[in-house]
């Protein structure tokens, strides 16, 4: 992408890591041809159980690996490790004579946790994002049962714009998703000497998490260097689906850091009087292949009667998804 483009692409190092089902089920390279072509869908069971942070749930694999890649970054930074499965001389063991429940039961407990795989990761925030995928998946499915959609879709295809495009048939067929994730990281600093902050860190997060309109940051940054391109970003965003007053859909501090992430999704818009399609098209390039923008602001605040100067570093990520 350009230089100018105020979201940049993440860098190719990381893209390979991105790229399909690889991001979440990471393998040892094989020197021989023949495991070049190994189908890691098939590699991850039909069903994959989770604890998430103590939540137990369990994901089906064409849903997990249909999630938005940014999310499975978050989820599996290293890969997805499977749990070890259960062996047959461990179930023999359970028969053995003698066996009281009591020992049976710490027994189940620790076959249940190895069967689970560990994911420190914020169930809230995974079921926020399963539910709108079932909204999205609801309406894809109304129109591909709507007659008057379906002969629209057919004439639509059979024009110049749909001939020019090769994507223009999938954004009409396909759900779009615009996905946004922000991870927010906040610092808490004293003005004066002598001056004690550290004790201010939590009551930092809840007010920073409060502060929770999507475009406001990045507004007041544009007005601050008078950054034609970020602007353009929010022109762009609020085009395809978002309003200029949205609120994350999902915002909640990180256990025991200084760390806030927050998540939004919303439709992406391809029909409609104004031409959505062709914001539309700009945005399918970033179809799982998230794009990252960062930038750093200060406010002095008023935290628990105590003047501070609060510093937050937000990445933002954006990309396509498809249902």
């Amino acid at each position: 992408m350009s230089s100018e483009s105020p979201i940049t692409q993440v860098p190719d190092t990381e893209e390979e890591v991105y790229h399909n089902e690889e991001l979440i089920y990471q393998q040892q390279q094989q020197q021989q041809d023949d495991m070049n072509d190994f189908d890691v869908h098939n590699a991850i069971p039909p069903k994959l159980k989770l604890d998430l942070r103590g939540t137990r749930i369990e994901l089906d694999r064409d849903i997990l690996v249909n999630l938005p890649e940014s999310l499975l970054i978050a989820m599996f930074p290293n890969g997805l490790i499977l749990s070890r499965p259960q062996e047959d001389d461990e179930l023999d063991d359970e028969d053995d004579e003698g066996y009281d429940e009591l020992s049976r039961h710490s027994v189940d407990q620790q076959q249940q946790q190895q069967q689970d795989n560990i994911v420190d990761f914020d169930p809230a925030c995974l079921e926020y994002v399963l539910e709108f995928y079932r909204r999205a998946a609801a309406i894809r499915d109304q129109h591909q049962q709507d007659a008057e959609f379906q002969r629209f879709l057919m004439a639509a295809s059979s024009t110049a714009a749909a001939a020019s495009s090769p994507v223009y048939y999938t954004l009409l067929t396909k759900q779009p998703i615009i996905v946004l994730r922000e991870e927010l990281e906040y610092y808490c600093l004293p003005i004066e000497k002598g001056q004690r902050a550290a004790h201010l860190k939590l009551p930092a997060g809840t007010y920073l998490k409060e502060h929770d309109a999507i475009f406001d940051a990045l507004q007041k940054n544009i007005t601050r260097e008078n950054n034609i391109a970020e602007q353009h970003l929010i022109d762009m965003l609020c085009d395809a689906g978002f309003h200029r007053d949205d609120c994350w859909g999902y915002r909640e501090i990180e256990p025991s850091r200084t760390t806030i992430v927050s998540m939004a999704l919303v439709l992406l818009k391809t029909l409609g009087p104004d031409n959505h399609m062709a914001t539309a098209q700009k945005l399918f390039l970033f179809w799982r292949k998230p794009a990252r923008k960062c930038w750093w602001d200060g406010d002095t605040v008023e935290i628990e009667g105590q003047t501070i100067r609060l510093w937050a570093r937000r990445t933002w990520t954006l990309e396509l998804a498809l249902v």
